[in-house]
């Protein structure tokens, strides 16, 4: 595993994370093995991944979270959110000071700490200011609940509005999607902000496990999310897909690593979160902090050649 600072901060985080939102469960993802779970979550830090990110609306993740740290707590680098909250069926944006504290307080309780590593705003809040919403981070920071602070699913420009408070931006980055990152990771290497790229297996799809369209719950985060699993979608990230398989398996790995391996040696990434329900995919996915890739291969697993 290889560490790097993020940013301009002290903090110290491992090159690939552990994206546990397919953790969770929940409508999102379907059923939870909760020994599985808490087993990857323990194999992930056994594996040298540090960082562990979640959010309370990841149906039981941070619970598990906190379950599974018991006794390696400081061993991790945890990162949750606030900003989103669920109204029935629906999602809603809330960055209202009340709403931030009262997500912070839950977090703490539900992850067994009384600190967060990194704390972050989910998304832009249309009704709330983002500096307002920084504002109040900014005062839980004196109070010593969290050590720094980040955003996600930001623009350019909203992060400029941000440089100064912030550690990190986390917005989408992938092999199917790499100019959703393209457009903020120049304003993130000017002001010297961390960048941690999310999705970067666009929810299993690239670790090759898809070989024909599934038949996804209207509510499955691969179906209303990562918009890859249908269609034309399908058939074109498949393709992508297959090329990442071909390359892996002509270098001795797993598709899941040359896919993370791409999305780390993207200039300004300071890290990769992957997903991971199983120990064994939580021990791969480490693997590709380990891959240096060539111009040449790039190229291939982007399709120019």
């Amino acid at each position: 595993m290889r560490y790097v600072r993020l940013g301009r901060t002290d903090l110290t985080v491992s090159a690939v994370g552990l994206g546990a939102w397919a953790l969770g469960g929940s409508t999102d993802w379907g059923p939870t093995d909760e020994t599985a779970a808490l087993n990857t979550v323990s194999a992930a830090l056994d594996a040298g991944i540090t960082l562990m990110d979640t959010a309370p609306i990841y149906g039981q993740s941070e619970d598990l979270l906190g379950r599974a740290l018991k006794g390696r707590r400081q061993k991790a680098v945890l990162a949750t959110k606030c900003g989103l909250v669920k109204n029935g069926s629906w999602t809603d944006h809330d960055l209202r000071p009340q709403t931030i504290i009262s997500q912070l307080e839950a977090s703490l309780s539900r992850l067994k700490t009384d600190y967060i590593d990194l704390y972050q705003i989910h998304y832009p809040d249309p009704q709330v200011p983002l500096e307002d919403a920084l504002a109040t981070l900014a005062r839980l920071r004196e109070q010593g609940k969290i050590r720094y602070v980040g955003v996600c699913n930001v623009s350019a420009e909203q992060l400029k509005s941000a440089a100064g408070q912030i550690a990190s931006v986390q917005n989408e980055l992938s092999l199917l999607h790499p100019q959703k990152a393209l457009l903020v990771l120049p304003a993130c290497q000017a002001e010297g902000v961390g960048f941690i790229g999310y999705g970067t297996l666009c929810g299993g799809i690239l670790s090759g496990k898809y070989k024909k369209e599934p038949n996804l719950r209207r509510a499955d985060a691969r179906n209303y999310f990562y918009k890859c699993y249908r269609a034309e979608a399908f058939v074109q990230a498949k393709l992508k897909a297959e090329r990442v398989r071909e390359w892996a398996r002509n270098n001795d790995c797993a598709a899941a690593m040359a896919a993370g391996a791409w999305a780390l040696g993207v200039p300004g990434v300071s890290c990769v979160l992957m997903g991971a329900r199983t120990p064994e995919q939580a021990v791969q996915n480490a693997g590709a902090a380990d891959i240096t890739l060539t111009h040449k291969d790039r190229s291939f697993l982007e399709g120019e050649k």
